[in-house]
């Protein structure tokens, strides 16, 4: 090589992807350092929000909601969430607004994730998921724009429900489900004593 570095993979030239903000829980940490390398070396502007570093004390759950609310206020093009599994991630930047996020375990998923849902955010599981499977399905996820076509009518709909669940609704209302209620439904209604 004629004194350049190859960067493996190329970098990412054919998506409208610009910025992203990328965070994690405890569990994430190391994989979020390499993922920022990578996207780097993508040539993606990527930031490290790095709640933890200001609130040490905090939890996924936080961290989740934070990027979310950065996404929400179009601060980011799409943003990359990395705990244990992606799920709770996933399930917190769900809760805001406008924002739709999905776990992802592998390239197609990924792709998926943005062409046919148009999620703006990406969990992943550090638990779960290996750090070179994790750039592939990071890579994938970035290079995909969403498609439209067939899935815009799902994605109008899923719009139309969230706007209707969060229009002056409360979510105190909704009583959280418990580990006795689950057990019941599993096995059917308890019998009358006798």
């Amino acid at each position: 090589m004629n004194g350049t570095r190859a960067t493996y993979p190329p970098p990412c030239d054919d998506s409208t992807v610009t910025r992203i903000a990328i965070d994690a829980d405890q569990n994430g940490l190391e994989m979020k350092r390499l993922l920022i390398e990578a996207m780097r070396a993508w040539g993606f502007e990527c930031v490290d929000l790095d709640y933890l570093g200001r609130h040490p004390e905090s939890d996924y759950p936080d961290v989740a909601h934070h990027l979310a609310g950065a996404i929400q206020r179009n601060e980011f093009d799409r943003g990359i969430l990395i705990c244990g599994t992606g799920l709770g991630m996933a399930m917190c930047a769900n809760k805001v607004r406008g924002v739709y996020a999905g776990t992802c375990h592998d390239v197609y998923s990924a792709e998926r994730l943005s062409k046919s849902n148009n999620a703006q955010v990406l969990t992943l599981g550090a638990l779960v998921v290996g750090a070179e499977s994790a750039k592939m399905i990071v890579r994938a996820w970035l290079r995909s724009d969403y498609q439209g076509g067939p899935s815009a009518r799902k994605v109008d709909r899923m719009r139309q429900l969230e706007s209707e669940s969060f229009a002056g609704g409360s979510l105190a209302a909704v009583p959280p489900p418990t580990a006795g209620r689950v057990a019941r439904a599993r096995v059917g209604p308890a019998r009358p004593s006798s």
